[in-house]
This record gives structure tokens, sequence and C-alpha cells, in this order.
């Protein structure tokens, strides 16, 4: 999981990205925010779009995601690159 600053009409927004282990895009997300409300945002539709928790989650370490995963997927690993 990754998330990059974008513009969309001057106005600055964050695109939340979640890739499995080949690289395909599992899920987006455009959010005006960087931080624990989004990332658990992000966490909650992807869940429910997989249907399934991950095995491992791998993320940069913007602590949004600690927090988040803590939350919501607590069971899961989380491997930080």
């Amino acid at each position: 999981m990754d998330e990059m600053r974008v513009e969309i009409k001057g106005e600055v927004f964050w695109l939340w990205r979640a890739v499995d282990q080949e690289g395909n895009v599992l899920d987006i997300l455009i959010h005006s925010r960087r931080n624990q409300k989004a990332a658990k945002k992000f966490l909650r539709k992807l869940l429910k779009k997989q249907g399934f928790a991950p095995r491992v989650m791998v993320t940069d370490k913007l602590k949004s995601y600690a927090v988040a995963k803590k939350e919501i997927l607590p069971s899961v690993e989380h491997r930080y690159s």
C-alpha cells in the first residue's frame, strides 16, 4: 500500500493505492487527507472489495497505516518497505 500527492483542478489530494505481490492494482482511493481517518477508510474499502484480509500488509512508514491496521486488521502481519 502506498499514497501519493496529486493535483486535480488545482486542488491537492492523496491517491491511496493497494497492489498485490505481482503489482496488480487492487483498489484506489482519492482523499483530501493523508491521516488515520483516510487510512482507515481505505482499509475498510479494500477489505469490502476483496472479501478477505491479507496475510501480510506492506507499507511505507507513515504512522497512519500502523494505527489503521491495528484497529481494522489486528491479526495481519505488517511489514515496512
